[in-house]
C-alpha cells in the first residue's frame, strides 16, 4: 500500500490555519487598528474578511473611502418602527474600519463575512485593557484572553457557524485574513472545522443612509475620544514608530494644548506640581476602573479636580477637536447625539449597534460652554454706553474682604502677644511653645493679648504690581447698595475675551476695596495720587485716603516701600501688610477673575453664560 502524505494536525494555539489567517481584535480600539495595519501591511492577503454584516458592505466602503472625515451609518430597526433606528459609526481607529481601508490600499477584495442573521456583529464582552498590547505584545495579550473566554452560548455558536459558512465560500485559491473579534475567535475556529448550512439570513436592508457627523457630534459617537482619533489619523503613515500614537503621549499632549488654551483664556497657568498630580490622579482613577490608561472621563475629572472647571472645559475641547470633520459635505450633515438623530424634520431614536465600551466622557456638574453662531456675533452687541459687574462675583470678592479685614485684625493682635511666667492667672491662655522652650525652668508661661483699638477700613490685594504693563483697563465703580464697597481695579482689557453677548471675561492685576459706599472719585485721573510709582501704589495710596478706619489691610508678594509708613501715620492709619503666599491659592484664584458686563441688561443673560 503506497505511503499517504497525511496533513499535519494544526496547532490549537496557532492563529494560522491553512489559507486562513485569523486576526482577532477589540472592537472599536487604537491599538488593535495599529497592529492590524502593519499586520495586513507585512502580508498582503489577496483577500480582507471582517466581521461585518454583508448588508451593510456598499454603505460601509462609502464611508471608508470618505476617511479621513467620518461617516454613519443609519437604517431602520429590525422592529419596522418609523421612530427607531440602528446607527453605526466608522471612524479611523475602529479595526474594523482599518481592515477595510488598508484592504483597500493593497488591492486586496474584501468581504464582510457576517451574514447578518443576528441582532449584533459584535457580541459584547469585557476585555483587558488593551493598552496591554504595548508592554506584552499582541500574541501574549490574545493567549492571556484565551484562556479565561467567556461561556459560549447557542446565539454565540450559531453566529461563529453563520461566519464560518461565509469563510468557506471565500475564494479558494486566496489566502485569506480574517478580522473578527477576539470572543469569538475559539468558537468561529471550531466552526471553521467543518462544513457549515446556509443560514438562515437577510440578504439586503432597506432604507440604509450614510449620513455625514455635525463636527459637535463625534464626540458622543466615537469609542476612542475625536482628538486620539485624529493623532491616529496623523501619524497612520508613520506606524514603525509606535510612541507616536502611544495612548499615554496622546493623554500628555492633550494636556499641553488644553494648558495653551487655558492660559489664552483666563491669563493663569498649570504649574509643575499641579502637572504632577494630574499624572498621579488619573493613574489611580484609572487603576479604580480597572485600566491600565485613563479615558477621557476620568482626564475632565482630574483636570477639574486638580486645577479648576475652566482647564476642565478646555480639556473637553481640545479632546473633542477632530479637525477634518466639516459642516458642509457630499452627504447629508446630521446632528447626532448617540441617542437621537433629526433625520427629514422627525426625531429618531437611536440605538448602537455596536456594542460600546465608552464610559461617560464629561463629569457630571460640568457646565458647557455655549458658542458663537458666527463669528464676531457676540462682538456685535457691544454698545458701549455703560458697563457693570456680575452680582454673584461681587458677593464672593465682599466676602473674601470680610476675611481679609478680620486676618489683618488677628495679625495685630499676634504682634501684641505678652508672654509671662504662671502665678495667679492663665490669663488669655498656656503659651504651650514658651512653656517647652523654658521646659528646664521648670514653670508655665501664659500669654495675654493686648486689645487692639480701631477697625480695619480699605483693603489693597496687589496679583501683579505689572510693570510690563500687561493690565491696562483701569476704572473705579461704586458700590450699588449699602453693604457693597466702591471698587477701583486694573486688569486685562475684559471686551478682548468674550465669553457671552456683552460679556467680557477679564484678570485682575489688583484692586482696592473701601466702605462706605459712594464716596470715591476716579483713582486713576486723581492728580493726588501722581506721586505713587505703580498701579499698585496708586491704589494703596487711595486706600489710605478713602479708609473711615484706622487700618488699612496691603495684601501683596512684597511690603510697600518704607516711605508709604510715613504718609500712613501722616494721615492718622497704619497699614497692616499680609504676604500674598499666606492666603490660600485656591481662594485667590476664584476671585481673580472678573467679569465685565457691557451694560444692566446683560445681568439676566449673564448665568446662561457664566
Amino acid at each position: 500500500m503506497p505511503n499517504e502524505t497525511v496533513p499535519p494536525i494544526p496547532d490549537a494555539g496557532s492563529l494560522q490555519r491553512g489559507r486562513f489567517t485569523y486576526f482577532p481584535v477589540v472592537p472599536g480600539r487604537l491599538e488593535f487598528a495599529v497592529e492590524l495595519r502593519q499586520a495586513l501591511l507585512r502580508e498582503r492577503p489577496e483577500v480582507v474578511a471582517l466581521e461585518l454584516p454583508a448588508t451593510l458592505q456598499s454603505a460601509w466602503l462609502r464611508g471608508v473611502a470618505r476617511l479621513p472625515e467620518m461617516s454613519v451609518i443609519v437604517y431602520p430597526d429590525e422592529t419596522g418602527s418609523d421612530d427607531q433606528a440602528i446607527y453605526v459609526p466608522i471612524e479611523p481607529a475602529d479595526p474594523f474600519t482599518e481592515g477595510a481601508r488598508t484592504g483597500v490600499e493593497i488591492g486586496a477584495e474584501i468581504l464582510f463575512a457576517d451574514p447578518d442573521s443576528g441582532e449584533r456583529p459584535h457580541l459584547k464582552d469585557l476585555y483587558p485593557d488593551p493598552y496591554a498590547i504595548r508592554h506584552i505584545g499582541l500574541m501574549r495579550y490574545v493567549e492571556a484572553y484565551r484562556v479565561y473566554p467567556q461561556p459560549r452560548s447557542e446565539e454565540i455558536a450559531r453566529h461563529a457557524a453563520g461566519i464560518a459558512w461565509k469563510l468557506q465560500g471565500a475564494d479558494p485559491e486566496a489566502r485569506v485574513f480574517v478580522v473578527l473579534s477576539l470572543n469569538l475567535l475559539d468558537p468561529v475556529l471550531d466552526a471553521m472545522e467543518e462544513p457549515q448550512a446556509q443560514p438562515m439570513a437577510r440578504t439586503r436592508r432597506a432604507g440604509i443612509q450614510v449620513l455625514n457627523p455635525h463636527p459637535e457630534s463625534i464626540p458622543e459617537i466615537t469609542v476612542e475620544y475625536p482628538a486620539l482619533q485624529w493623532r491616529y489619523e496623523s501619524f497612520r503613515g508613520l506606524l514603525s514608530d509606535p510612541h507616536l500614537i502611544d495612548r499615554r503621549h496622546a493623554q500628555l499632549a492633550l494636556f499641553r494644548d488644553a494648558e495653551k488654551e487655558y492660559e489664552a483664556r483666563t491669563g493663569d497657568r498649570v504649574v509643575h506640581w499641579q502637572r504632577r498630580l494630574l499624572a498621579r490622579y488619573t493613574r489611580n482613577l484609572a487603576m479604580a476602573s480597572h485600566e491600565l490608561s485613563a479615558g477621557l472621563f476620568d482626564l475632565t475629572a482630574a483636570a477639574r479636580g486638580i486645577v479648576d472647571d475652566n482647564y476642565a472645559w478646555e480639556v473637553w475641547e481640545a479632546a473633542a477637536r477632530y479637525p477634518p470633520q466639516k459642516t458642509a459635505s457630499d452627504l447629508p450633515t446630521a446632528a447626532i447625539r448617540g441617542e437621537e438623530v433629526w433625520l427629514d424634520t422627525r426625531r429618531i431614536r437611536l440605538r448602537r449597534r455596536l456594542p460600546s465600551t465608552k464610559q461617560r466622557l464629561r463629569p457630571f456638574g460640568l457646565k458647557p460652554r455655549r458658542k458663537e453662531k458666527f463669528p464676531g456675533e457676540w462682538a456685535s452687541q457691544l454698545n458701549g454706553t455703560s458697563i457693570c459687574s456680575y452680582p454673584p462675583e461681587d458677593l464672593v470678592v465682599e466676602d473674601y474682604g470680610r476675611f481679609l479685614k478680620k486676618k489683618g485684625k488677628s495679625i495685630l493682635s499676634e504682634e501684641r502677644v505678652r508672654v509671662e511666667p504662671f502665678t495667679t492667672s492663665i490669663l488669655d491662655g498656656i503659651d504651650m511653645r514658651e512653656t517647652i522652650r523654658r521646659w528646664h525652668e521648670g514653670r508655665i508661661y501664659v500669654r495675654q493679648f493686648q486689645k487692639i483699638y480701631g477697625e480695619v477700613g480699605s483693603v489693597v490685594v496687589i496679583f501683579d504690581e505689572d510693570r510690563d504693563n500687561r493690565y491696562s483697563y483701569m476704572t473705579t465703580w461704586l458700590g450699588e447698595n449699602q453693604n457693597e464697597s466702591d471698587m477701583a481695579f486694573y486688569s486685562t482689557f475684559p471686551f478682548d475675551n468674550l465669553v457671552g453677548p456683552g460679556i467680557g471675561r477679564a484678570e485682575y492685576g489688583g484692586f482696592l476695596m473701601s466702605l462706605p459706599p459712594r464716596r470715591m472719585y476716579d483713582v486713576w485721573q486723581d492728580a493726588d495720587y501722581e506721586f505713587a510709582e505703580t498701579k499698585a501704589e496708586r491704589l494703596l495710596l487711595a486706600a489710605l485716603d478713602y479708609s473711615v478706619h484706622r487700618y488699612v489691610v496691603y495684601v501683596a508678594g512684597k511690603p510697600p516701600r518704607s516711605i508709604f509708613k510715613t504718609v500712613a501715620g501722616r494721615l492718622g492709619r497704619t497699614i497692616v501688610y499680609i504676604p500674598l503666599g499666606q492666603l490660600s491659592p485656591v481662594s485667590l484664584k476664584k476671585i481673580r477673575v472678573v467679569h465685565v458686563l457691557d451694560g444692566y441688561d446683560k445681568r439676566d443673560i449673564a448665568p446662561q453664560y457664566l
